[in-house]
């Protein structure tokens, strides 16, 4: 689990020496020469951030903040049941701060592969400055090949991704002890005080570009929250402080020894390290690692997606599980592409790692500090003393902000560019939302109580069809509208009729023995509810079968059944209180265009009728 936790978890960060130690120099240079002190301040940084952000604040404080064993922004929103939440109250508050630190993981996810993949590739023009017209045609052409990968599934290359990964910490540290041999000097900067002089005794802006430019060591971190759950506590922690904690600072500092040496390297420390001969496989080796890191978010991004697609946050999504033995083995076709596009318009935008580098850092530092907020809020639930989760957390949320507003001042060098894909995304997010609140009220206004089904079966029907009837109902009761449809139009009833409802519960996984709720109505009319966990696929077929297998379902044949499913028109209005009439237009075209009910929850199509109902919002 450690071996696999290196090459999902550590790809992000374990490729930042790649440029992080390069942009805080040129941060501290500010388009002189490179200082003695300078290089030494910004190594102590760089190592301190580590320390403070990744080893304390993530390895031993937000890991602890785990429902039932997953992490990351979503599960803590389920923890502080803000899904529900009714609107003005503070949960409905913290929920849209919840979808916007969500959101902001879909801007990292479009930044980390074009600046990991050009900055490795940066690398050619070491060696041959001829090469540079090449660096984004060949950054393009690995990405392309990347997302197209993905339908394919990746679990043939992430059994790979471990041992890649210890290889490349390996390295790392190689190059790292490397540099230091020849300026063992370097190691005072194990001091916190040479950072903190270093900054103090900058100009205000100085500095700001500094700690901006040092941020992007840590940037990566927030995988180990979200990926805790496919790992598990122990082995997250035991890949950082034994192999990726000790191979970043040896190479952070080895970079730093070879710009006290020789401040002239400073336009590529990290590849000039390597002796002259090794150059060309360097290079090769980082693409292969920065790929790995890529992969690693972009599988993150499609876990995301389908967590907030079951807890309804996002429309409805085609999702493909590309491996049948592995849950976490997926690919979502919009996401992918919508992430090609945005990825590989950043490369052709911006055309070099330097100049994104402006562009990252913000959206994950926004995310670190709403992390840190809403752990805060889980450890007072769960009973934490008030005063020590306001110290703890307090205190980091401080350093959070503070590289935040480091990260701010390069808004205008790109950092709106993953700031606005984050804005479409939560715009969407909440739009989702509250469109989906307003169609459930409009459907409870046209439900029928359960009384009147009861009545129509025993008194009104002409006629009970032989055979068995699942009806998909949104809400655990009531009737639903498609079989008020039916009953409407035909006048008959099947002798069977089963009311069927999957419920998105606020946990992880539900065990197969919790997954059936069956209630009889009368003889003949049964509801089932049937519950999954955020992170599990919603199926009702497998459900059903569950159900039977288990004996709460006697006498029904899966292979003889109809499925009788609504599908709405959205037809927005401004006579019916909601959302502006623009928003309830954006609402009906991603209800639309969402997977249908049917093919989402696994309902065999050739056994499925649809009832059209038009709702106004």
């Amino acid at each position: 689990m450690t071996m696999g936790a290196l090459g999902v978890v550590y790809g992000d960060i374990g490729t930042s020496p790649l440029y992080a130690l390069k942009e805080a120099a040129k941060a501290a240079a500010h388009g002189g020469t490179l200082s003695h002190d300078a290089v030494l301040g910004v190594a102590s940084l760089i190592l301190w951030a580590l320390l403070l952000i990744i080893s304390l604040k993530y390895a031993l404080l937000i890991l602890r903040a785990d429902n039932r064993g997953e992490g990351g922004i979503v599960a803590l929103l389920a923890l502080l049941h803000a899904r529900n939440a009714q609107p003005g109250t503070w949960r409905a508050h913290l929920l849209v701060v919840g979808l916007v630190g969500a959101a902001l993981l879909y801007g990292d996810g479009a930044i980390t592969p074009a600046i990991s993949v050009l900055s490795a590739i940066e690398g050619l023009k070491v060696d041959a400055p001829s090469l540079a017209p090449a660096v984004v045609p060949i950054t393009v052409a690995i990405l392309i090949g990347l997302f197209m990968i993905q339908k394919q599934g990746t679990g043939f290359i992430g059994r790979i991704f471990g041992p890649v990964m210890l290889a490349w910490f390996v390295v790392l540290a190689a190059l790292g002890i490397h540099g230091i041999v020849k300026a063992p000097e370097v190691l005072a900067a194990l001091s916190p005080l040479y950072a903190f002089d270093f900054l103090i005794h900058q100009n205000f802006h100085i500095s700001f570009a500094i700690l901006g430019a040092a941020f992007l060591a840590v940037t990566g971190g927030e995988a180990m929250y979200a990926d805790m759950g496919h790992f598990g506590r122990l082995p997250i922690r035991l890949a950082w402080f034994a192999i990726c904690l000790p191979a970043l600072v040896l190479n952070y500092f080895g970079q730093a020894a070879l710009l006290i040496t020789d401040p002239t390297m400073i336009e590529n420390p990290f590849f000039q390290l390597c002796p002259d001969a090794l150059h060309y496989p360097l290079v090769a080796f980082s693409a292969v690692a920065t790929v790995i890191a890529s992969q690693a978010i972009i599988s993150g991004v499609f876990s995301l997606t389908q967590q907030s697609i079951q807890l309804g946050f996002l429309p409805r999504m085609q999702i493909r599980h590309t491996q049948s033995d592995a849950m976490g083995q997926i690919y979502v076709p919009l996401v992918n592409w919508l992430l090609a596009a945005a990825t590989l318009g950043a490369v052709l935008s911006f055309g070099t790692s330097d100049a994104l580098a402006g562009a990252y850092g913000i959206a994950v530092s926004l995310l670190m500090a709403i992390t840190t907020l809403l752990a805060a809020l889980v450890a007072i639930q769960w009973g934490y003393s008030p005063w020590l989760v306001v110290t703890v957390n307090g205190f980091f949320f401080v350093i959070d902000v503070i590289f935040f507003s480091a990260n701010s001042v390069k808004l205008f060098e790109g950092g709106w560019f993953p700031l606005l894909l984050a804005a479409l995304v939560a715009f969407m997010m909440l739009t989702w939302r509250s469109g989906v609140k307003l169609v459930e009220a409009a459907r409870g206004k046209l439900r029928q109580p359960e009384e009147d089904l009861i009545e129509t079966a025993i008194n009104k029907c002409s006629a009970r069809l032989p055979g068995t009837a699942v009806f998909l109902a949104s809400a655990p009761n009531g009737v639903p509208l498609a079989l008020t449809q039916f009953v409407k139009h035909n006048h008959v009833l099947h002798e069977r009729i089963v009311l069927v409802t999957v419920l998105i519960e606020e946990s992880p996984h539900i065990a197969d023995e919790d997954r059936a709720e069956v209630i009889e109505i009368i003889s003949g009319i049964t509801r089932v509810i049937l519950h999954y966990g955020f992170m599990q696929n919603p199926t009702i077929y497998d459900g059903l079968k569950l159900a039977c297998r288990q004996g709460k379902l006697p006498g029904i044949d899966l292979s003889d059944i109809t499925y009788y499913v609504g599908r709405e028109t959205i037809i927005p209005s401004e006579d019916v209180p909601g959302m502006w009439v623009w928003r309830e237009g954006v609402f009906a075209f991603l209800q639309r265009n969402a997977e249908r009910s049917a093919a989402f929850f696994g309902v065999p199509t050739k056994q499925v009728v649809e009832f059209g109902t038009e709702l106004e919002i």
